[in-house]
């Protein structure tokens, strides 16, 4: 399968330059019947076979091992989550913090990575700190001046505002030598760029799939370092049948691995699309991927001056941001010519998000409305 296959099967595609793939990813006709197909299932003929329960907890192992197989991670690794920030809330309930403990975070942060350590600061007395960047870069030299007390790093491996990589491995090295956590936003990254968790070598990594993987909303993921929970200690704030060993036992214990992080029954739904999704992205090849949102991308800054482009002018991702003197309205009149973007709070700009199921006139409708 080649991208421009599976667009043809993206009913919202059909009339509209969708460049907003970084907020939400429409999904192919093939992932929606695929979270239909499970909830009929598990609605009209579960409840007479198997049970509803075992059909559900099917498509949960499914999905489990579809996010493993995309993070290059085991399948005791992943807890299934609703979203990029339910992932992180996770985390964050889980901690035993102590007031006085530091949470390093940069400007570059979505406000998934700001609020919940806010409210630690507000109601446990952590300090959350903020490294600032420039160009949508990190020092490594402030990560370092920084790691000496802190106790978790919360980044993203992709920002949100300018599409640049952070140095994700080298950020954990140097937090892990201070003994830090290091918790990863990978939720720009997932579906459009190779993500390997090994590699990476941080504690956290949470995502979604309702952008960049195509899959349908509620369908988010969490990754935990095997071994980390015993390590750090890690108790979860909410407690279910599903975050227990024997939900019957007179005293209660949590599962090991990921799987204490998940809590009580959800849809089935979202979670077989996710499987779904992730087998199309899977067909084509994310290297595949890659390569065509670079060369989409490269069009798209070629027809841009130097003070419009504020993310980098060689390929890092497929977010681009293009600095306008009214973002609202440069959103609503191109809207209005059919192509959809966004508006960021910081920079003064606008953002598009180009996939590999994008063409090159979605590209030159952007830059005739720009």
């Amino acid at each position: 399968m080649i991208p421009l296959d599976l667009r043809e099967t993206v009913p919202a595609l059909e009339s509209t330059a969708y460049l907003n793939w970084g907020a939400g990813g429409p999904s192919p006709r093939r992932v929606v019947e695929a979270a239909e197909s499970a909830l009929e299932y598990h609605e009209y003929e579960a409840p007479t076979e198997e049970g509803q329960y075992p059909a559900a907890f099917d498509i949960y192992d499914e999905s489990r091992a579809a996010v493993a197989g995309l993070l290059g991670a085991d399948a005791d690794e992943i807890a299934l989550t609703e979203s990029t920030t339910d992932g992180i809330n996770r985390v964050a309930g889980a901690v035993d913090w102590d007031a006085g403990d530091v949470v390093v975070r940069t400007d570059l942060e979505h406000s998934a990575g700001i609020l919940p350590w806010q409210r630690l600061e507000r109601e446990r007395g952590i300090e959350s700190r903020t490294l600032e960047t420039a160009g949508g870069r990190l020092d490594l030299e402030a990560v370092k001046a920084a790691a000496s007390d802190a106790t978790l790093f919360c980044v993203s491996s992709l920002t949100w505002t300018h599409g640049t990589r952070l140095p994700i491995s080298e950020i954990v090295d140097v937090a892990h030598d201070a003994g830090a956590l290091v918790l990863v936003d990978a939720v720009q990254a997932s579906g459009q760029l190779p993500v390997d968790v090994g590699r990476w070598g941080a504690d956290f990594v949470v995502a979604a799939g309702h952008k960049w993987l195509c899959a349908p909303f509620g369908s988010g993921f969490l990754y935990v370092r095997e071994g980390l929970e015993r390590e750090r200690n890690l108790v979860p704030s909410a407690i279910g049948y599903r975050s227990v060993v024997d939900e019957n036992a007179a005293d209660y214990r949590y599962e090991t691995g990921a799987k204490r992080f998940e809590v009580a029954t959800s849809s089935p739904a979202p979670y077989a699309g996710l499987t779904a999704a992730i087998g199309c992205l899977e067909e084509i090849g994310f290297d595949a991927i890659r390569d065509r949102i670079e060369t989409l991308t490269d069009r798209l800054k070629d027809g841009l001056s130097d003070e419009q482009l504020l993310s980098p002018r060689s390929y890092e991702s497929g977010l681009v941001t293009i600095a306008v003197d009214d973002p609202e309205a440069t959103v609503e009149r191109l809207s209005e010519r059919g192509v959809v973007i966004r508006s960021l709070p910081g920079p003064e700009a606008i953002r598009a998000s180009v996939h590999a199921f994008n063409t090159q006139a979605d590209v030159d409708a952007l830059l005739e409305g720009v």
